[in-house]
């Protein structure tokens, strides 16, 4: 291991804080909106792909050869982050019934490690600007999707109870009389006349939300558990 001197040393704790700092950032719009993985997470993976990456730069470089090839390569835990990550995130993705949540998580945790390792490498703007950038696609930008979306036709997402999985097809037929489409749906067997269901509703502009539960609820055997516009 390479001796480090006391001022560089207080160089590389100055990215490794920018570092946390900014996986803080990050987690912390995941955390308002009650999401897998918060800011304690994010932190720890922009955290340790900085403290990774300084290891890997300043610690474990050995002296060159005589031809001027070094014989360790400085990338090679870098390398590692980007892989190792994956699995982490993974954690984050669930599958419910035929649907899958969490992939903007995953996704979200993956760019952090890329946050740290520019943070840890000295990098500090690629850093921040990657934050930025990061903070955009989870937050506004899924506000102007949405807003979009709305303008076309609303998504809206309703987890239901019913005590028999035929009652689906009374839900679409009362769903197709007052001209609203299934664009999604899931279905779980909890137990024994116990079936959740999950649907993602595009309904026609200017459709109240109370419009679609009263057409829901005028099926027999169904209740509503939850609705609301889906997010990642």
């Amino acid at each position: 291991m390479v001796p480090v001197e006391f001022g560089q040393q207080l160089e590389i704790s100055v990215r490794l804080l920018v570092a946390a700092a900014l996986g803080a950032a990050i987690g912390f719009e995941r955390e308002i909106h009650s999401h897998p993985a918060g800011m304690r997470t994010h932190l720890l993976v922009a955290l340790g792909s900085a403290a990774f990456s300084v290891l890997s730069i300043f610690f474990f470089v050995s002296p060159a050869a005589p031809n001027g090839s070094l014989p360790t390569d400085p990338s090679r835990i870098a390398a590692q982050i980007v892989s190792g990550i994956g699995f982490l995130g993974a954690g984050a993705i669930i599958k419910y019934g035929t649907s899958v949540r969490g992939l903007t998580t995953a996704a979200s945790l993956w760019a952090t490690a890329a946050v740290g390792m520019a943070a840890g490498a000295g990098a500090l703007l690629v850093a921040l600007v990657t934050t930025g950038l990061i903070v955009f696609s989870l937050g506004p930008l899924n506000w102007v999707i949405t807003r979009f979306q709305r303008e076309d036709q609303p998504i809206l997402r309703l987890r239901l109870m019913a005590t028999r999985l035929d009652a689906l097809g009374e839900i679409s037929r009362a769903l197709a009389g007052s001209r609203i489409e299934i664009g999604g749906v899931s279905t779980q067997r909890l137990t024994k006349g116990r079936y959740e269901i999950e649907l993602d509703l595009r309904t026609p502009s200017g459709t109240r939300q109370e419009t679609v539960l009263a057409v829901i609820s005028s099926v027999p055997d169904v209740e509503v558990l939850e609705a609301g516009i889906p997010r990642e």
